[in-house]
């Protein structure tokens, strides 16, 4: 089945120039990514369990991800979405499953990883890797679910650089893209030489991941282009930075200090919102009748 969000997604995939994909994590944050111009983003697991109190431990479930997914799929107008799949929540069937729930919810492509349950953020302790046989078989399902159902791209991540070390990492990249996985994503290379590696050794398209303070180099989208990257994703800058200005809002509140200089004028904060919008479909269905409420 047909679903145009991928399309589009196949398309930006085929331009010459490298993607630059700031992360989301709900509706709001995907809509400003959208309007400032952006081609596409991505659906953060780390920042959507942040703004629900928790920490990207794989404390939140399929269900409160796919719902997310589809409130943020319902607000852009153009923009593709990939959305973060974790470790399909589960055995190969669950990751069928999964792939098709994203699908379902407006998704133009699903991040699949090969993470142990509980999963947690690819640049934090604690991690582990399912074996490389297990790792393929999730992936050879998200596949299957792909080709029997609504139109989506698979993301095939591997965290193994972390417990396995970079060869094991690059051999299931490879095995991903044998199996029929659309991009690959190896999380975390701690140099550049590895980078490098990754991208000389693994065929299609590859997402690089800046997250700062993490334990990648954070190096700038036009030499990861030249490097072999297609996508670079900046997962957490806007968690972090909001994160920043909402307490600074709140340490100038807290000395009763003016809070002028850390917020939007209104008349800017109601347009972001959707006020102006609605006010033109209301006039466009407005009659001279009466309203009566339906009574």
């Amino acid at each position: 089945m047909s679903n145009p969000s991928a399309d589009r997604l196949r398309r930006l995939l085929e331009g010459a120039d490298i993607l630059v994909m700031p992360c989301c994590y709900d509706a709001l944050t995907a809509k400003l990514i959208e309007e400032a111009g952006f081609p596409l983003t991505f659906m953060s697991g780390f920042s959507v369990s942040a703004a629900r109190g928790f920490p990207d431990t794989q404390l939140i479930s399929y269900q409160e991800m796919v719902d997310t997914c589809a409130s943020i799929c319902a607000t852009l107008k153009t923009t593709p979405l990939i959305g973060d799949g974790d470790n399909g929540y589960g055995n190969p069937v669950n990751v069928k499953r999964t792939v098709k729930g994203y699908a379902q919810a407006g998704a133009a492509c699903v991040m699949i990883e090969d993470q142990v349950a509980p999963k947690r953020c690819g640049h934090t302790k604690g991690k582990d890797v399912i074996s490389y046989e297990d790792a393929c078989m999730k992936i050879q399902a998200a596949v299957d679910a792909r080709n029997e159902g609504r139109d989506i791209l698979i993301l095939a991540r591997t965290d193994a650089r972390a417990t396995h070390g970079l060869d094991e990492a690059i051999r299931r990249c490879q095995a991903f893209r044998r199996l029929g996985a659309d991009i690959t994503f190896l999380e975390a290379p701690q140099t550049e030489e590895e980078m490098r590696r990754y991208c000389t050794e693994v065929d299609g398209p590859k997402l690089a991941n800046m997250l700062e303070g993490g334990k990648s180099p954070i190096i700038p989208p036009k030499e990861l282009q030249a490097i072999g990257f297609k996508i670079v994703a900046y997962p957490l800058t806007l968690l972090s930075s909001g994160i920043k200005a909402m307490k600074n809002a709140l340490d100038a509140l807290k000395a009763g200090k003016p809070t002028d200089s850390y917020i939007l004028p209104f008349e800017d904060l109601r347009a972001i919102v959707g006020f102006e919008d609605y006010y033109k479909e209301e006039e466009r269905y407005a009659t001279t009748s009466p309203q009566t409420n339906g009574k």
